[in-house]
């Protein structure tokens, strides 16, 4: 007898000093849509994100002093979002202001890489043939 999968999608969970900078971030210029939200206090305190296949969820947490004593954030890690064309997606996010490194390719990938407002390393990634460690702006001429 066939077992539906359980386990159905990991997604990043992010803690954020300020919830509307974030969200200005995320929906507006990244354009994720907000598709849950826990409001306790009148004020949107976390939610679920969305853009296509890829989710996040972000919290502001009530004491972010306190929870910030526990050291930087993040460290080491990056979510990186696979897609189709990670170029295509660099010139959306520009367009919309975000500042973002130089696109590169690594491990057969085209990487866009930036930090989000609270210092988490996104990674938007797609396949490419293109030599690796080569910089868009090597390649787009």
């Amino acid at each position: 007898m066939p077992v539906s999968p359980n386990i159905q999608q990991a997604v990043p969970f992010f803690m954020v000093r300020d919830m509307q900078v974030s969200l200005q971030f995320y929906v507006d210029k990244l354009g994720f849509t907000m598709t849950r939200q826990w409001t306790p206090r009148g004020k949107i305190e976390w939610c679920w994100l969305q853009r296509e296949g890829a989710a996040i969820m972000l919290q502001e947490p009530r004491d972010y002093e306190k929870f910030e004593q526990g050291g930087s954030k993040g460290k080491g890690i990056s979510i990186c979002f696979q897609c189709l064309d990670a170029i295509g997606l660099y010139h959306e996010f520009t367009a919309q202001g975000v500042d973002i490194k130089e696109p590169f390719v690594g491990n057969n990938m085209w990487v866009v890489a930036f930090c989000d407002p609270d210092g988490y390393q996104l990674d938007f990634e797609s396949p490419t043939d293109v030599p690796e460690e080569t910089k868009y702006s090597e390649w787009d001429k």
